[in-house]
């Protein structure tokens, strides 16, 4: 895997068409922890070879600062997938931290990827298992297979929900995919959210939910994103730069909350170091080794997100 981006945050993953010149250049300027260039839906079936030039030019020649930066290639059952690997791979030099692959349905899509990165890696002279892979799971049979698709590879660093193409996947009566759906009485993704984060989580990978298509919609975008930044999700897609702001915000810890993470580590080390006490009051609650590991991603993803901790 690319050493550099593994751990890196990826609270807002913005899409960018690779077709377009114009919104490639201002990708750069949008303040998303991840950007990646898309070959896949965002580019018309005619266009697509004509986009992996420009995808090229933008990784090498625009001002990425130290973001996640991601190719997304189409899918092992299109035409196009080994000759985007290939091409932008072998073209685009180090800069390029990974290849995102759509519509993974079993290991050996992973599997195959990784090879043919290991020989493009070297005729390219590029370090060995420098480019990661981030894995969509975007059909039921990807759903089913998660937990072996998430262990196909050392080069994995994420894995993601596509939320659209996994309801017209299972048929769900819907023409809108990642939003709210009112008449059903609850949430409807609960299930698939907390499998991928499972399978994700036992593997080690970042997970990250897709896309609220929703664009003009700030205030939506904010309650439904609360969802899988409460089950422990790590991002989600942003559409725009507006949405990736959003973004940034929810899955960041308060300043407040932060803070008490930070405090509850010190009040837990003294009673353990000093006190020799496994649990030990913390103002109004009982705190204990579980309660350290708790504090102690919170403590991570703040520092993540640039936060310090509050002069006392």
């Amino acid at each position: 895997m690319s050493a550099r981006s593994r751990d890196l945050p990826r609270r807002s993953c913005l899409s960018t068409p690779g077709s377009n010149e114009k919104f490639l250049a201002k990708a750069p300027t949008v303040p998303a922890d991840m950007t990646f260039l898309d070959l896949e839906d965002a580019v018309a079936p005619l266009e697509k070879e004509a986009a992996r030039p420009k995808v090229v030019d933008a990784i090498k020649n625009l001002p990425w600062d130290d973001r996640v930066l991601c190719v997304r290639v189409n899918a092992w059952d299109t035409e196009w997938t080994y000759g985007d690997v290939i091409e932008v791979v072998g073209n685009a030099g180090e800069r390029l931290d990974e290849i995102m692959l759509p519509k993974v349905q079993t290991a050996a899509e992973i599997v195959a990827l990784d090879l043919l990165l290991t020989q493009i890696e070297k005729k390219s002279g590029l370090p060995a298992g420098h480019v990661g892979i981030e894995a969509q799971i975007e059909t039921a049979r990807g759903l089913i297979n998660v937990d072996e698709i998430c262990a196909a590879s050392p080069r994995l660093e994420t894995i993601i929900f596509g939320p659209a193409d996994f309801a017209a996947s299972i048929e769900m009566p819907v023409l809108t995919g990642g939003v709210d759906i009112p008449e059903y009485p609850g949430d409807h993704f609960n299930y698939v959210f907390s499998r991928i984060l499972m399978a994700g989580r036992a593997n080690g990978l970042q997970v990250i939910d897709g896309p609220f298509l929703k664009v003009r919609e700030m205030d939506a975008l904010r309650q439904y994103s609360m969802r899988a930044r409460m089950l422990g999700y790590d991002g989600k897609w942003a559409l725009t730069p507006d949405q990736a702001s959003v973004l940034n915000e929810v899955f960041s810890p308060t300043q407040e909350q932060f803070d008490h993470a930070y405090d509850l580590l010190e009040a837990y080390r003294k009673a353990t170091d000093e006190d020799r006490k496994g649990a030990v009051m913390f103002g109004d609650e009982m705190i204990d080794e579980a309660s350290r590991k708790m504090a102690i991603k919170f403590v991570s993803r703040g520092e993540r997100a640039g936060l310090t901790r509050s002069a006392d």
